[in-house]
């Protein structure tokens, strides 16, 4: 298995830190706000990952956190006059009716900040008695030029770091680039105590004491999204490091970005999607199915029409899917025809796909021959094969496995596909409001004005109002 890492700038095989056994460590969301589009890439693209090394046979320890102490935070909860902890815990809970909704499953741990706070001033302790860190006035920076190997992971020098950012003057600090491990508390914020008085954590800091302990030094993979490379991961890599005196993490993968017709997705340009936002309008099976349709290390360019086409693939492999189980009912026990050449196709599918995500995780690759396995399901359907049930459910069974591994549909428990209406939420809610208009409509057809009073009334109690017009019955959301 080979993996792109960015420490190295080069493919590598993988070898794991314990045979067997895979500690992953992937960057998960600051809870202010819904997750959003490029919050989406890294969240299913990890999750991929996750899949396919248990698909390989191997115990992966996948931790993901939630940095529920931070600047962004405290400046929301103030504009919505909240608690900045009660913010936090909302947030959290709505990023985990996306990710279930996008079939991502949950982290072995999800450590939030707030339950770290010892173990991350232990941490900037060590770093200060080290000589890696130093106090300024309740503050506490590292000390960029105690760690010599500062930028090997993004590969720049420390010249062209301090020229290309945009760094605060603060004559406090021994060099421009020193970070904050500490930050001492400013009137109306959220403060916890420490030996160098009330504050809170600096960003990078809290990653580093949670993944080193939940999964030690020189775990397996960190991962994120590329955006976070410098400053964020380059961050951790020097305090870890000079903290422990080990090696942080042996490989670093990072996926690219958004972009939204060739150009950024930001919020100044307007072009800033919620994942909440698109679920209303695409089922979430397309919206995983449209961001794994692109290597993982390339832009991606969101645009409905990618995600119609998205949609008309998965409609394939659905339609596929459910022509096996009609045949599978059908199929004899037994037949007297040869299935070797049959069998053996499939079994080059799968080492197809296997080649495919063993390549640095070419999910758009294993997409494509996904589609090819279809493709050739499709044909002996077509032709009319007569293969034993035993030979069609080896086709189903691959389908399954691809599908387990990719995360598009959800699963039973006995791992067979469940095949949903195919609907985004908002149209199925559109549809059902219809259908119920449409019973009201010939209730009062028939002048059976309890019942279509009833329905009026019912749905005016959930939220709905019916508009009788001349052109029909309209309905809205009350506000």
């Amino acid at each position: 298995m080979q993996i792109y890492n960015t420490l190295t700038r080069c493919k590598e095989e993988f070898i794991s830190r314990q045979a067997g056994q895979v500690a992953m460590y992937v960057c998960g969301p600051t809870t202010y706000n819904y997750i959003h589009l490029g919050n989406a890439r890294p969240l299913v693209f990890f999750d991929t990952v996750r899949r396919y090394f248990q698909y390989r046979g191997y115990r992966v320890i996948y931790v993901q956190n939630f940095t529920d102490i931070d600047d962004k935070i405290i400046k929301r909860a103030q504009e919505e006059k909240m608690d900045a902890m009660a913010l936090a815990e909302k947030y959290v809970q709505e990023y985990f009716l996306d990710a279930d909704a996008l079939n991502v499953l949950r982290a072995d741990v999800h450590p939030r900040v707030s339950a770290h706070l010892p173990e991350i001033i232990d941490m900037v302790q060590r770093l200060v008695e080290r000589g890696h860190a130093y106090v300024v006035d309740g503050d506490v920076y590292f000390d960029i030029l105690s760690f010599p190997a500062y930028g090997k992971l993004s590969g720049r020098r420390l010249e062209e770091m301090q020229a290309g950012a945009r760094v605060e003057v603060d004559e406090r600090k021994k060099h421009p680039m020193d970070f904050a491990l500490w930050k001492a508390a400013k009137p109306g914020e959220p403060a916890w105590d420490s030996p160098w008085g009330p504050g809170r954590p600096g960003w990078h800091i809290e990653c580093s004491a949670m993944s080193l302990k939940y999964l030690g030094t020189g775990f397996d993979i960190h991962g994120g999204g590329s955006d976070l490379i410098f400053p964020h991961h380059e961050n951790e890599v020097a305090q870890s490091e000079a903290a422990t005196g080990q090696p942080f993490a042996r490989y670093w993968m990072h996926n690219g970005f958004i972009t939204v017709n060739q150009e950024k997705m930001s919020k100044s340009l307007g072009n800033f999607f919620l994942v909440r936002e698109i679920l209303a309008k695409y089922p979430p099976a397309v919206v995983r199915f449209f961001l794994l349709g692109t290597h993982y290390r390339s832009p991606l360019d969101f645009d409905d029409q990618k995600l119609e086409a998205a949609g008309k693939g998965l409609e394939r492999v659905r339609n596929c899917y459910r022509l096996l189980e009609e045949r599978l009912m059908q199929a004899p026990e037994q037949t007297s025809g040869d299935e070797s050449d049959w069998l053996a196709e499939l079994g080059r599918r799968r080492q197809q796909f296997i080649a495919a995500m063993d390549d640095d995780f070419n999910t758009a690759l294993a997409v494509g021959i996904l589609f090819d396995l279809v493709s050739d399901i499709n044909a002996a359907l077509h032709r009319g094969e007569v293969f034993s049930r035993q030979a069609w459910q080896a086709a189903r069974k691959l389908v399954e496995e691809f599908n387990n591994v990719l995360g598009i549909f959800k699963t039973a428990p006995d791992g067979k596909i469940i095949l949903d209406s195919g609907m985004a939420a908002g149209e199925l809610t559109e549809r059902l409001i219809q259908l119920i208009i449409d019973l009201r409509q010939q209730a009062r057809a028939k002048k059976d004005w309890a019942t279509a009073d009833k329905i009026r009334d019912d749905l005016k109690a959930l939220g709905i109002i019916l508009e009788d017009t001349p052109k029909g019955v309209r309905w809205k959301c009350s506000s």
